[in-house]
């Protein structure tokens, strides 16, 4: 049997298979699956749950690859994972709410949050920032970057 994982990234690649811009796909298959990854390191070091942090990464910006429309795309996105996860019904009704504010929440890079949200968060950055090691941080996610450098006791 598949496991939940498993079974959302089925999902999700299928509606990454149909973009018709293989430049936009291959950003959303990198974005998502390095967020998803990221997300899982800093759940599996800070203690939160891992597998959901995997899952909240996955879907966290979706809804902006799906549509090509990043308006609002942290409060549309939670919409669309609920729906997701509902349609799916992978998670139960805690554990939608808990992927859902990380999503809903994860744009926020000044503010502080859940732990769990935190972790959707420093991933979003954590990833951007590897992405490309050649090119500076962005301006906003520089502050949360350094503190990732500092736990993590990297040398950047």
């Amino acid at each position: 049997m598949e496991n939940r994982i498993d079974i959302l990234r089925d999902y999700i690649d299928e509606i990454l298979l149909n973009m018709s811009d293989p430049f936009e796909r291959r950003c959303a298959y990198l974005h998502l699956y390095g967020v998803s990854q990221c997300c899982a390191f800093i759940a599996l070091k800070r203690g939160e749950n891992a597998e959901l942090a995997t899952m909240a990464g996955m879907l966290h910006d979706l809804y902006t690859y799906k549509y090509s429309d990043s308006k609002n795309h942290a409060k549309k996105g939670a919409v669309l994972a609920r729906d997701i996860l509902e349609e799916l019904q992978l998670t139960t009704a805690s554990e939608t709410e808990l992927i859902c504010s990380a999503i809903h929440n994860h744009s926020s890079k000044g503010g502080s949050f859940s732990g769990f949200d935190e972790v959707l968060i420093d991933a979003d950055v954590m990833q951007h920032a590897l992405h490309d090691i050649t090119k500076p941080v962005i301006e906003k996610e520089k502050a949360r970057f350094g503190k990732l450098v500092k736990e993590f006791g990297l040398k950047a």
